[in-house]
């Protein structure tokens, strides 16, 4: 093959070739924008995913229909993360005892029956993490800070 019939192959076979490998699942959309830097609820990723195009029944998304949703969400700066004084709020409503800490076993109820619900894996992730090993609880005053994205140094949002 000629050098010029390769070079004007080449880029509609990339494309191809591309276009076939770039999917991924659907179940993964709300890890991918979150790690862009936003942070959408399970809602708010149900509705990006009724924005994209899912083939069905495989549940597989190709990146070229994700792509023009995800840059509209990032241009528009959509999902911005919760501020510090927010989740220091929320925090103490769960408090109860307005003692500066929330047992395991509190925290479990709640981030499991209340609201939007966390899933076991994502439970146990965030008990992994959280709580004060000795004392089995939460001092959400330090772990606050564990939660906070300062929005200068995280993409998009920097630009």
């Amino acid at each position: 093959m000629s050098t010029f019939a390769l070079s004007s192959f080449l880029p509609s076979f990339l494309s191809l070739f591309l276009s076939f490998f770039l999917l991924f699942s659907f179940r993964e959309i709300g890890c991918i924008v979150r790690s862009l830097g936003c942070f959408p609820s399970e809602a708010e990723v149900q509705e990006l995913l009724a924005q994209i195009e899912v083939e069905e029944p495989s549940g597989f998304v190709h990146l070229e229909k994700f792509l023009p949703v995800m840059t509209k969400v990032l241009l528009d700066r959509r999902f911005r993360p919760i501020p510090e004084d927010v989740i220091l709020h929320a925090f103490e409503a769960l408090d109860e005892n307005k003692c500066g800490y929330i047992t395991k076993e509190d925290l479990v109820k709640h981030l499991t029956e209340e609201g939007e619900p966390f899933t076991q894996e994502e439970m146990e992730d965030m008990l992994a993490v959280a709580l004060d090993p000795e004392t089995n609880t939460l001092h959400y005053r330090d772990y606050r800070i564990k939660l906070v994205v300062d929005e200068t140094k995280t993409f998009p949002f920097n630009v």
